[in-house]
Parts: structure tokens; sequence; C-alpha cells
């Protein structure tokens, strides 16, 4: 069971942005945010605990263009995946969106099975890329080099490859309670050889490295039949 992944959809046409959301929703992968301009998304992602992984963006909106909107968000350090929706798709309008920033470009009117594909694809890129980082704690996680860095004290926290899957998994549950037996399955596979000790195992090393008391954590929290990441923890990064 995956944790659904918040998307921000910008989009000034009424009636595609609903559409989009409940689309979106629908599968239980994905949950959907919508902002009608680009004041009301900026104000959105500026929130305290504002997390999107991904942002469906709409060229034409009332208050900017949104290729310059997508070069602000990329200079202010956002790195998510930014796929654009546009009414235009001549090779100097498709160049123009991918040289702002963009890591797709959609043109309207689209499949809504073609942009939900590419949203998926352009997610597993990024996971796996330089560029995800996402802040738990007073730590900046960055998966692909199972790295935490504590910029305050300037440290750096090395994971396992099982630590660093465990800390991403409840990173994408939100705050929300894992199960022991969904976390074994997600980060071990359908392996029976692998026990919920193991997996126990696992958290008290981790405990090791990220909590500054372990035997008090104040990050990685134990829940009833499993683990959460602590809300406190889970700052917005400039993803």
């Amino acid at each position: 069971m995956s944790t659904p992944r918040p998307i921000l959809i910008i989009e000034d046409d009424p009636d595609l942005r609903v559409t989009l959301a409940e689309q979106l929703a629908l599968g239980g992968d994905f949950t959907a945010d919508v902002a009608a301009s680009a004041g009301a998304a900026e104000a959105m992602l500026a929130a305290a605990n504002a997390r999107y992984d991904a942002i469906i963006l709409d060229i034409g909106l009332p208050d900017a263009d949104g290729r310059d909107f997508c070069a602000k968000l990329r200079r202010d350090g956002r790195r998510m995946p930014v796929i654009m929706l546009t009414g235009a798709d001549a090779e100097e309008d498709v160049v123009r969106g991918l040289d702002a920033g963009a890591n797709d470009y959609i043109a309207k009117p689209f499949r809504l099975s073609e942009l939900l594909a590419r949203v998926r694809a352009q997610l597993r890129i990024y996971d796996n890329s330089e560029d995800a980082v996402f802040a738990v704690g007073p730590y900046m996680f960055r998966p692909s080099v199972r790295l935490l860095q504590e910029p305050a004290r300037n440290r750096k926290v090395r994971l396992t490859d099982k630590e660093c899957s465990i800390l991403k998994f409840l990173y994408r549950a939100g705050g929300k309670p894992v199960p022991r037996q969904i976390l074994l399955n997600e980060v071990w596979g359908y392996n029976s050889a692998v026990t919920t000790h193991t997996l126990e195992t696992h958290v008290y090393r981790l405990r090791q490295k990220i909590e500054p008391d372990p035997s008090h954590a104040r990050l990685l929290l134990t829940e009833t039949g499993g683990y959460k990441l602590a809300a406190q923890a889970l700052v917005a990064a400039h993803a």
C-alpha cells in the first residue's frame, strides 16, 4: 500500500481544474490541491506545512505566464517535477517551456491517462535523482545518496539501503502511522523469511543515528502496530 502523493494543479479553467483533481485522486495514488493563479499557488507553496511532490502547471494563467512562474520556482530552489499544460504546441513553445525548467510538456486537448502516466514517470525519475531532497526534522534527507545532512551542526549521517527505504516510506506517509507488515512488504518485498523483528532492529539502528536521545524518540515514533514520523518533523523542503 503506497501513500498518495500530493500534487498541486495550477490551472485557471475551473472545469479542467476540477476534472484533473478528481481524476488524480481516483486511483488513490495521488491527492490534489488546486490553484487558479500563480499568486494563489505561490501562497500555497509558501505555507508552513506545504508539501507537493509534483506540479501540473498551465501556461495561460490570469496573472502570469506559466513559463515565467516555472522559472521562478526553479530560482527559488524548488526541484519537484513540473508538467506544463498548454494550448500552444509549436516547437518554439515546447522549447521555451523546457528552457524555463519544466520536466515535461503536454498540449491540450490531452488524454487524462497520458497525463497521469507522465506524472508517474516524472516522479520515478525525480525520486532517484540527485535533486530529491526532503526535510525530516533538523535533517535534509537525500535518498539518492542515502544521506542525512544536519546543517545546524555541519553533520552528515550515512544510512544503509534499508534504513533509507524505511525513512523514505515513512516520509511518504506524511505523518500517518504505517503498520509494521506494510513497512516490511514495502522495504523487503513479500519475503516470508523476513520478520517484524528484522524491521524493529533496523528501526532501532536508525534511531541511534537520527535521534538526540534514542531512548526517548522524537522523530521516528512507535505507534500501535507500526511506526510514523512526528508531524513536526515533516517540514517542507525546497524539493
